[in-house]
């Protein structure tokens, strides 16, 4: 149970408790039965500041949102008005306290948000006479506490909302908090009406002197009040406080295109952030602590820093280019305020052309596009801001590759006659080569490729596995005239294709030399063909989502063949297998002969068609859905494919009629010239292989 309220706490808050013997409580206060809407939102300092609601024409019963919306109905600026003169007594108590005195008493209250760690960090920023201090500390406390309050949501409801304004505004918090409590924390970090620091820090808006530090000793005595209202929660209703695990960034090495950002690399940037047009002079703490950050192995605090200070530059260079200056500095609460969303879109939101990926260049584009937005990517600005990573865990290389890129991208606005010299360096000019020469990792189009190329690897052991010879023999005198049948097909269909292969660069000139030995040179070729991937329309994007799902359950049978393979093979020798198993064993080895072909065919069309995958414009409505349909029915091909070679079902004898029908659909539709390698040949715009 939060403590209880003592006489000496109606003392102000910022008295010195050495001289006046008083303590500030700011605990939150909730009694057991009564409604959220009644609730008193703090103890002692906070009370006298709970989020004015401006009068209702009506009684409006509790819970009930008015028309408006419930941000409308707040008074923000009255509040924040109250809010000041609190604030600022709060931050001369913590300012009062020493270190030792703040662990003993507010940090035990803080356990519940899973880093209590970070708030003896955060309160040491408070008389830090470094300017971006305050800014960073704020930028992880709010991090942290989203990450807490999805967790505390997650004790009543099902799914956390991904945005904070939706987690402050949801009953599932009210209900353990308080609506009143919730409010408070709308004016300080949930809506662009009040404060609004959590948006205002995370997109750059804010410079480095700009954030009072009262603030972030309200929202640390905030934080420590919510811990004692959710003690208090907990042990009336017996429930248990669980924590999502963190993230862990994945793929990385396939991000890691820069070198090791050393010395000498480090030592330009401290030059060109000083002479670059691309920082705002204000601005610049912010690189200088990033650099800081950077040579101290606080890798997390350089990635937030550079990754806000990218999206303010970017932002001053995209209002530029576009010619509206509107859009540039500040984040109104009555407009949609620029963020990196917009800044990395095709269109602006009147529909004209966004110009700064024709300024930047598409490496450029790819590279952001990779790091901040693909599902698949890291995401790293996404999962920092909603507090989803480990911050003391933060990857180098994460910070090392966000370092190389804002070396050649202050280059660009810095003066000509510096950066040519710079460029000159040996180090400089690899990173501007490697930065010119990017292409995306990340989009669905580079992990077609990926998934592609790792299919056909596993595909390329088969013959290595181990057979019995007697099976071997006994399953090639089992040949059907079924399987016989779906060689012709696979042959009929491979005939078609050489026009269409790669032959300009020697894999392959006709069929004769399209033997089984280089299916996987020709493989490999097409997925090292350039395909272009930014901004992809959603027929494409349809398309490629259909694609990976064949080659991932390609895959799927491959792997699961490989394992029966080992497991038959060691219980065939043993003598182990009962006579149908023996029977389906031999079945198993009669369809490998088969599958292995066929799979190599679909990799090769899957890679093909990709190859191409843009000239799905040129179908209209009608052929596009008839393309995607022939796409799905081989999809459920390879679906039920994967379900017959699984060791539960163990139905190998099941697979060549299958595969005879799928062969039949692939040769008809061929034949139709409805495929992208047919449309490509016809267009004189896009060209073909």
């Amino acid at each position: 149970m939060p403590p209880r309220r003592s006489s000496r706490t109606s003392q102000a808050p910022g008295r010195n408790p050495r001289a006046g013997g008083g303590r500030v409580n700011v605990a939150f206060r909730s009694r057991a039965g009564q409604p959220p809407g009644r609730r008193r939102p703090l103890r002692a300092c906070v009370q006298r500041s709970r989020a004015r609601r401006k009068p209702s024409p009506r009684p409006r019963r509790c819970g009930a949102q008015p028309a408006g919306g419930p941000a409308q109905s707040l008074d923000y600026r009255g509040t924040v008005r109250l809010l000041g003169p609190v604030c600022e007594a709060v931050h001369q108590h913590l300012l009062s306290l020493t270190k030792g005195e703040f662990d003993i008493r507010y940090v035990p209250w803080l356990q519940w948000t899973a880093f209590p760690e970070l708030f003896p960090e955060i309160f040491d920023a408070l008389g830090s006479l470094q300017c971006p201090a305050i800014p960073l500390g704020l930028m992880k406390l709010t991090a942290c506490l989203e990450r807490a309050l999805g967790d505390v949501y997650l004790l009543n409801g099902k799914e956390c909302p991904f945005l904070l304004r939706d987690l402050l505004a949801s009953e599932e918090l009210a209900a353990v908090f308080g609506r009143s409590v919730m409010d408070v924390l709308k004016v300080f970090v949930g809506s662009p009406c009040g404060l609004n620091l959590r948006n205002t820090l995370w997109h750059g808006f804010a410079s480095p002197h700009e954030i009072p530090p009262k603030y972030c000793s309200m929202m640390i005595l905030l934080t420590v009040g919510l811990g004692q209202l959710l003690k208090s929660y907990l042990q009336q209703t017996k429930l248990v406080l669980g924590h999502r695990p963190f993230i862990a960034l994945t793929n990385l090495e396939d991000l890691a295109i820069f070198p090791d950002v050393t010395s000498e690399v480090l030592s330009v940037l401290e030059e060109v952030v000083r002479k670059s047009t691309f920082i705002l002079k204000v601005m610049l703490p912010y690189w200088e602590a990033a650099l800081i950050g950077f040579r101290s192995h606080r890798f997390a605090d350089c990635a937030m820093l550079l990754l806000t200070q990218l999206e303010t530059g970017l932002r001053r260079v995209f209002a530029a280019v576009n010619q509206c200056p509107k859009r540039l500095l500040t984040a109104e609460s009555t407009a949609l305020y620029t963020t990196f969303d917009e800044i990395l879109a095709k269109h602006l939101d009147d529909g004209k052309i966004n110009q700064l990926p024709l300024f930047l260049g598409e490496p450029a584009m790819e590279f952001l596009w990779d790091f901040l937005n693909h599902q698949e990517g890291p995401r790293i600005r996404d999962h920092l801001s909603h507090g989803e990573i480990n911050l003391p865990e933060f990857p180098k290389e994460a910070a090392n590759q966000l370092l190389a890129f804002s070396v050649v991208l202050l280059l660009r606005f810095t003066d000509e006659d510096l950066s040519a010299a710079l460029k000159e360096k040996a180090a400089i000019k690899s990173l501007v080569g490697l930065a010119e020469g990017y292409h995306a990792h990340f989009h669905p189009v580079s992990q077609l490729k990926k998934q592609v190329l790792s299919c056909e690897k596993s595909i390329r052991v088969w013959p290595l596995l181990p057979l019995p010879e007697e099976a071997e023999e006994a399953a090639r005198l089992e040949g059907t005239s079924e399987t016989q049948a779906c060689e012709a097909l696979i042959t009929e269909i491979l005939r078609a294709l050489p026009p269409h292969l790669p032959e300009s660069r020697g894999v392959v000139s006709d069929w004769d030399s399209l033997s089984a030995e280089r299916w996987p040179q020709v493989i490999q070729e097409l997925c090292g063909t350039p395909v272009p991937t930014l901004f992809c329309p959603r027929t494409v994007l349809e398309v490629l989502t259909v694609l990976r799902n064949i080659s991932t359950h390609c895959a799927r049978v491959s792997s699961q063949f490989a394992a029966s393979v080992e497991l038959r093979y060691q219980q065939w020798v043993e003598r182990r297998l009962r006579s149908r198993q023996r029977q389906t064993y031999l079945h198993m080895l009669t369809s490998i002969k088969l599958l292995s072909p066929v799979l190599y065919l679909i990799l090769l069309l899957i890679a093909l068609e990709l190859v191409n995958i843009h000239v799905v414009h040129g179908k209209n409505t009608y052929e596009y859905q008839q393309y995607l349909k022939f796409l799905k029915s081989i999809l459920q091909y390879v679906e039920n494919l994967v379900t017959y070679t699984s060791q539960q079902e163990n139905k190998w004898n099941k697979t060549i009629n299958l595969t005879h029908t799928a062969l039949l659909k692939i040769w008809t539709f061929s034949k139709k010239k409805q495929m992208l390698i047919h449309l490509a040949k016809k267009s004189t715009s896009k060209g073909g292989l």
